[in-house]
């Protein structure tokens, strides 16, 4: 089959590959219709995550059951799927505990608690890593879906791939940013970052109850989609402080919840990137600090933005003196998609207003190019094996 595959730092080509196969029962084969390329995948085509071997990207995708292992009883051949991007067992003590992405038994190479650089990780990830189980990601025409009785979503035949597509992250992943911080009704909630991420985030926050919603970026365009398709206010950080803007928008008590959807591939100076290698850190956490600035004391930051290494003068004094709350990590999708199937069903929201650009699978190459240098007004991109 054809698929997406990464070589080393920023070289990722379209190859011929072994078609994937039952490995175990409980295995399902998923013919793919619709994939994406998220800002995570960049994290390993800019080295930010290591990967030694070739790998097969992409952990965005759905399609169509063309085989089903012989202990699969929740799905039948034929059946069209999303499938979240985490990859668990359902039966494990945090699966149990509605914490997914946590499962014990998907990553048995380098799962453990400690949650170390390169040991002790979580569960495992689609296309992402070595390090989270090593397995071959839907940037691909074909893909092995492990543990099929809890994981893959049987989808309405009403429904188009993209408007489902995004169910497998980037949707999920911003409902947590937002669940996370149990709204009441009323709050102010600034997201750093207009990305995939940071828009499902606006749109989450609309839904659960915000007063307001601050979008923060230093790219207009992306400023521009955010405010076009999800009514928001907008700072465009290139332009002014962004913390200071926050605080004249809230009488000075800054946003009752601050989104960290960028993580560490933040917009850095050359400054910055000095002493990140001095340090031996891994990009940036100045969105995250902005966070911790902008947030008002006992309020809450939730970041979903990846971060892969230690910071050096990370800012605790500021959190334990304004009380914050944090919440972070990868999202448990499958303790949200159920609910978040049903309310694109119903029509509560729209997800495929934020798609860019529509490219087969053999243009991926040139499409990761565009996504990363952000050029054409590239926001998202779907690839159609």
């Amino acid at each position: 089959m054809k698929a997406a595959v990464f070589h080393k730092i920023g070289d990722i080509s379209v190859d011929t590959v072994e078609d994937p196969r039952i490995e175990h029962a409980e295995d399902v084969i998923v013919k793919v219709t619709s994939t994406a390329i998220c800002g995570s995948d960049l994290h390993i085509y800019d080295g930010f995550f290591p990967q030694l071997k070739d790998q097969v990207m992409g952990h965005e995708f759905m399609g169509i059951i063309e085989e089903v292992g012989s202990g699969v009883h929740k799905l039948k051949k034929g059946d069209r799927v999303v499938v979240p991007f985490p990859i668990a067992c359902g039966s494990c003590y945090f699966c149990n505990h509605q914490l997914p992405v946590h499962c014990e038994n998907s990553n048995k190479e380098h799962y453990g608690p400690q949650g170390d650089l390169t040991s002790g990780k979580g569960g495992g990830l689609f296309g992402y890593t070595d390090l989270y189980g090593a397995y071959a990601g839907g940037q691909a025409e074909y893909a092995r879906v492990p543990f099929a009785n809890f994981g893959p979503r049987v989808v309405p035949d009403s429904l188009t791939d993209e408007q489902v597509l995004f169910l497998t992250d980037i949707f999920p992943t911003g409902w947590s940013a937002i669940d996370w911080a149990q709204l009441k009704g009323g709050e102010t909630v600034a997201i750093f970052g207009s990305g995939p991420v940071g828009l499902m985030a606006q749109k989450a926050a609309w839904i659960n109850g915000a007063g307001r919603v601050i979008a923060i970026d230093p790219v207009q365009y992306r400023l521009d989609m955010a405010r076009n398709t999800n009514r928001v206010e907008t700072i465009n950080s290139a332009e002014s402080d962004a913390v200071q803007a926050i605080y004249d928008l809230t009488q000075g008590r800054g946003a009752d919840v601050c989104v960290d959807a960028v993580g560490m591939e933040a917009d850095r100076s050359f400054l910055e990137k000095v002493k990140a290698t001095i340090n031996v850190e891994k990009g940036t956490s100045k969105v995250l600090e902005n966070c911790f600035k902008a947030v008002r004391r006992g309020g809450t930051v939730s970041v979903v933005g990846v971060y892969g290494s230690p910071y050096d003068n990370f800012p605790v004094h500021r959190i334990f003196d304004k009380g914050i709350t944090i919440k972070s990590g990868q999202a448990p999708v499958h303790s949200y998609i159920d609910h978040l199937i049903e309310l694109v069903t119903t029509g509560r929201v729209t997800l495929d207003d934020i798609i860019t650009h529509k490219l087969p699978l053999s243009a991926a190459r040139n499409a990761y190019d565009i996504f990363k240098k952000k050029e054409d007004g590239c926001v998202k991109v779907i690839l159609n094996p």
